[in-house]
Order: C-alpha cells, then structure tokens, then sequence
C-alpha cells in the first residue's frame, strides 16, 4: 500500500493547502497555472511543504509529460534518456528535486536544454538558490519560496487522512511536525499501523525516528560553538554529517558564525571559515569532513564579540521604526550647482568627529 502521504496528496489546486502567497487567488504559481503558462522555475522552502505536489499539480494542468529526477542518484545519462526520447505534442517538464545537489558541470550540461526549451525544468530545494544554482541556470529561472506550514495548515491536512484524532493527539502531532505535512502524517500512520487508533499515547510509542531534524542539529551546534566547547560543537557537527546534511550548508552557517559571534574579538575567524568553505567546495565528502573539523575547533575556540551583529540589529530596528530619515546636507553628494547651493556636502570633512547620523538618531550608539 503506498503511503499515507501519497494516498492524500492533493490532484488540483483547488485541494492545495498552504502557500496561499503563491497559489492563491492573484498569487504567481497559480496565475501560471490558470493561463496554462509554460516555464522554468525553482521551488525553494523546507521538507515537506508541497514542492512535489506543486510540480505534480502543474504538470497536470499543462497536459506535459513529466519526468521526475533526484539530483543525490541522477546524472548527466538520465537527462540525455529524457531528451532522446523523442518529440511529442506534449512539452516535456523534468521535475528534478534537490537541485542543489547537482554540481556545476551537471548543471552546466542540462542549461543548453532548458534555454532551448527542449525541457522545461521545475526545481526543488531546501537551499538558497543563489548559492547552489549556477548563474546562468538561475538567470532562467523564476524562484519561488514557500514557507513551512502553519498549524492550522496541518490540522487541515491531518483532516483528510479520515482518521480519528482527539484534539491533543492533533496538538500533538502539529507541535512535532515543524511545519511538515510528510513528517506529520507519517507520525499518524506510524501510530495507526502499530496500534490501530491514534492517541497521544499510541503516538509516543510509535515516534521511532531518532534523527531530529538539521534545524535542531544546527543550533545545538552553534550554541556549542558560542560557549566555547569544541567537543560539544565536534559531535554535533558528527551528527549532521551522518544524517546527509549537506557540508556546505554546515559550512556556510561557519562563515556567518565567525562574523556574528567572534566577530571583532578574533577578526581572522572569518578568514578560516571562508577557507574552510572553499575548501569543502573543493573537495566534497568524505574528506571534507577534516576541513569542517579543523574549522569548527578554531571557531569554539575563538574568543568571541558580538559586538558588531548587535550593532547592525539595533540599527536595523530604527531603520524599521523611523523609515528613511532625511541624510545630514553636509554628506550628500552635489553633482550639480543648484545642490551645491542648497548645503549639499557643505563643511565636510573626511575625518569628521561630528555625528553623521539623521537628526534624530544624532546621539545614538550603535556600536559599544
């Protein structure tokens, strides 16, 4: 039996819960699918929020031919396969999930087909795009970003499942979901399978997965890392890399954390942790694995100040609360001689001790 995921997937647009920014009525996706409107796109969002389906579902309207890839076991072969098929009166969409897995020759081979349009490509990622699709690719492509599910989102989800659950087995479920309709309903059927009904305790017992999600892993990791204990910070690291955590993802949590948390007190933290990134760029697993070790002793070992990321924040909440303040006259540009005249860059002085901040933020202190 497939499932029970599979079983309730939503056919159409009008079963499709969540993502109203997008497909809801006057969103983009679902403006595209209305006017039966082909194109290449990324889908860009966390486990388990419709990427899949949302492809599924456009595919269908479209009347395309759809061929579904992984980007972990497909290759340059599996696109060729595609292509060579032959032409129909149907265009032909490759659906190919974890995109960011592809490395940039294996993306480099399959853009000439997306720019002439022999496939039509829908993406699906758990990354940032920009980092992990190549330019050129990208540049032919609309991104969409869905967010995790609301709460409410998932009880509807858990409704169509027809199965019997009190309101705190419900509760239950959508608290350990994380906003992740697969992983909710898995959790159900898991507890329904073994059990035959479905309750906070048939729940308990059933929550077989060990492996916590890499949100959880991350920030274990970094809040080892920020109280200075590498052993701590060494075996959380250990944990992403054997739950398939993708090693430039960990790496690039390292860049921001040598800025946010060592920051100005061990300035060349930032140094290695761009090192470091390079290097798993580079080399790729298994062993890159040393080079994040390397890096991740020296970053919990570093002295940290985090002085500089609790300056931005404080400026960016004024920037939130006041708007764009009027920019003192005297560091404002005068390209022309009617500027000049009204005071544009008038007394200034290029080692100035004077504030330069808006009038209003005058004498405040961002940086202590």
């Amino acid at each position: 039996m497939e499932p029970l995921a599979h079983r309730v997937r939503p056919k159409t647009l009008a079963d499709f819960v969540g993502q109203v920014h997008l497909v809801g009525p006057g969103g983009p996706l679902y403006g595209a699918i209305e006017r039966k409107h082909l194109f290449s796109f990324v889908l860009w969002g966390p486990p388990g929020v419709g990427k899949t389906t949302l492809a599924r579902i456009y595919a269908r309207t479209l009347d395309a031919e759809l061929f579904e890839l992984s980007a972990v076991s497909a290759g340059k072969a599996d696109i060729r396969k595609i292509v060579s098929a032959g032409a129909t009166d149907h265009p032909k969409i490759l659906f190919l999930d974890e995109i960011h897995r592809f490395n940039k020759a294996q993306q480099d081979f399959l853009l000439p087909y997306v720019e002439s349009g022999a496939l039509t490509l829908v993406g699906a990622t758990t990354e940032n795009p920009s980092f992990e699709v190549i330019p050129a690719l990208l540049s032919r492509c609309r991104v969409f970003t869905l967010h995790e599910l609301a709460d409410d989102e998932l009880e509807q989800i858990l409704k169509r499942t027809k199965m019997k659950l009190s309101a705190k087995a419900e509760a239950w479920v959508v608290e350990r979901a994380n906003g992740d309709a697969r992983q909710a309903l898995a959790i159900v059927e898991n507890a329904h399978e073994l059990y035959g009904k479905v309750t906070e305790e048939t729940l308990q017992n059933s929550l077989q997965d060990k492996h916590l999600r890499y949100d959880k892993h991350v920030s274990a990791f970094i809040k080892s890392m920020r109280a200075g204990q590498p052993d701590a910070a060494l075996y959380y690291l250990a944990r992403m890399i054997a739950a398939g955590e993708d090693p430039k993802f960990i790496a690039r949590r390292m860049v921001i954390f040598a800025s946010e948390d060592v920051g100005l007190a061990q300035p060349t933290a930032l140094v290695v942790a761009n090192e470091v990134f390079r290097a798993v760029e580079t080399i790729g697993l298994p062993e890159c694995r040393i080079n994040l070790a390397h890096g991740v002793a020296y970053l919990a070992g570093a002295k940290k100040d985090r002085r500089a990321y609790d300056a931005l924040s404080a400026a960016m909440r004024d920037v939130e609360q006041y708007g764009n303040l009027p920019i003192p006259l005297k560091i404002r540009n005068a390209p022309t001689k009617l500027m000049k005249e009204e005071g544009y860059g008038k007394n200034y002085e290029m080692y100035d001790t004077e504030s330069l901040l808006p009038e209003k933020l005058k004498n405040k202190k961002y940086l202590h």
